[in-house]
């Protein structure tokens, strides 16, 4: 399993509920994605830094979302670069399930 988190400097901070607001407009674009299993949107406290936690099935998988038009859908409506960081989880804790998965 492979974990993606995104993030960018917002032009200026956003509030929650600005950011919920956006967040659902763009939600639709990540459903049925191949591969893409979780995304968690995320807003600091602040409210000058968001961006995303990916779950993904793999790393081919999750590669293929961050395109360069991907870039720049993100940077047409937040007016912001995001950064890409992957990370492989080998071992996941899921307490709804009561379960630790091994990958």
């Amino acid at each position: 399993m492979i974990i993606a988190m995104t993030a960018f400097s917002l032009p200026k901070p956003i509030t929650r509920e600005e950011a919920r607001t956006i967040f659902l407009s763009t939600a639709p674009t990540y459903q049925d994605v191949p591969g893409l299993l979780q995304k968690h949107y995320v807003l600091s406290e602040d409210g000058g830094t968001a961006g995303g936690v990916y779950v993904w099935a793999s790393r081919a998988q999750a590669e293929a979302m961050y395109t360069p038009a991907w870039r720049a859908f993100v940077r047409g409506k937040y007016g912001a670069e995001p950064s890409v960081t992957y990370f492989d989880s080998p071992v996941m804790v899921d307490n709804v399930a009561q379960k630790v998965f091994t990958y």
